[in-house]
């Protein structure tokens, strides 16, 4: 499986994960899922990552999702291009300034919020939600496998010992 990221940082966060490291989320995240024997996510995969700041993720939430305010992550889910072999996954536009401040609060490391939000949202670009209770306990689930397998302990884990 191979999935190549375009990455922009239209933010004014300079410590960002590596390309790399977004490679390696996202293709730990489609292999896992149970539609990964599919030969349209396990080759060619295409993935654009938007690195935002506030305002412009306050903007997005607010025009596609009619919510105010900002939010972590955003995913548009893409069908892909009729007549090439390439899959468009999708974009993903991430809130830098919500990931740094919502590791400290739920005391996690940067690193494993950046890795949980990643895989987060491109398993919603493969169609997975949480809405419905049932829904969000098969996505959590399958976050957390996904998570354990990069080295990341229960992103979680420390949310539900709050509550």
């Amino acid at each position: 499986m191979n999935v190549t990221i375009e990455l922009m940082n239209a933010s004014t966060e300079t410590i960002l994960p590596s390309p790399k490291e977004f490679q390696c989320w996202s293709e730990a995240a489609l292999k896992a899922i149970p539609a990964a024997d599919d030969a349209a996510i396990a080759e060619n995969s295409e993935l654009s990552i938007r690195i935002v700041d506030e305002s412009e993720s306050a903007s997005l939430n607010e025009t596609y999702r009619h919510k105010k305010g900002p939010t972590n992550i955003l995913s548009f889910p893409c069908s892909g291009v009729p007549g090439t072999d390439i899959n468009l996954l999708g974009d993903l536009a991430i809130c830098a300034a919500l990931v740094k401040q919502e590791a400290a609060q739920q005391s996690k490391s940067i690193e494993s919020h950046w890795a949980h939000l990643t895989v987060h949202g491109v398993l919603h670009l493969q169609g997975f939600d949480h809405e419905e209770t049932a829904a969000a306990e098969e996505m959590e689930t399958l976050e957390i496998n996904i998570l354990n397998t990069l080295g990341y302990t229960d992103p979680y884990q420390e949310i539900k010992g709050d509550e």
